[in-house]
């Protein structure tokens, strides 16, 4: 069995907002997947049963504020008796050029809440993560670019990363984590200047917000 979790803020506020892409992939899953069905609310989430080429999956969106996104995930781990390298997050990431992606098989919270979080409570950080970016939010607080929606310049380029976002979250269900590796990280060639695959996890910790919603 797969699990795939977006993280995001429930509610019409928070609604494509930077923050959500983790909800924005999985939306997009859905569509693809199982048009027109209904979630259903467990584990703290909403949850969307779908099938793989071989097995079960569920899509997964928690409901519990970015800061408890670990409630959600933990109780599908322990539920299902499943080992968290099952379980692909997927999440925006502020250190990334927007669009750009990068899968890894673990690794560190990079400063993310939702993230930290699901290392917490699951006891490791060796489950797969997709990081999506959002692009650095210059002289923007944080918090406030985060919780901010995209702007007109950004948006058509986020509009056609995201299916690519999603192809690679099915291609790491039905083919493994390497093939989706492979297959859809974004090359060096987009990533900031003086910034390598070393510096992946190397967003600053300690500067996301304290409330729930960050």
């Amino acid at each position: 069995m797969k699990v795939i979790v977006g993280l995001g803020n429930p509610g019409s506020n928070y609604q494509n907002t930077r923050h959500n892409v983790g909800f924005m992939v999985v939306d997009r899953l859905v569509l693809r997947l199982a048009p027109g069905s209904p979630s259903r609310s467990q584990f703290q989430a909403a949850v969307i049963e779908t099938r793989t080429d071989d097995d079960k999956c569920l899509l997964v969106k928690p409901v519990t504020y970015m800061n408890l996104s670990g409630t959600s995930v933990a109780e599908i781990v322990r539920f299902y008796r499943l080992d968290p390298t099952d379980v692909l997050v997927i999440a925006d990431d502020v250190a990334l050029p927007l669009g750009d992606l990068r899968l890894r098989k673990s690794g560190s919270d990079g400063g993310h809440n939702g993230l930290a979080d699901i290392t917490r409570r699951l006891g490791t950080d060796a489950f797969p993560r997709l990081r999506v970016g959002i692009d650095p939010p210059g002289r923007i607080p944080r918090h406030d670019y985060v919780l901010g929606r995209f702007t007109e310049e950004q948006s058509p380029r986020m509009n056609e990363r995201l299916g690519h976002a999603a192809d690679a979250a099915w291609c790491w269900a039905n083919e493994g984590v390497d093939t989706a590796m492979n297959r859809y990280n974004t090359r060096k060639a987009r990533r900031p200047a003086g910034q390598d695959d070393a510096d992946d996890d190397a967003s600053p910790k300690g500067a996301g917000p304290s409330s729930s919603e960050s």
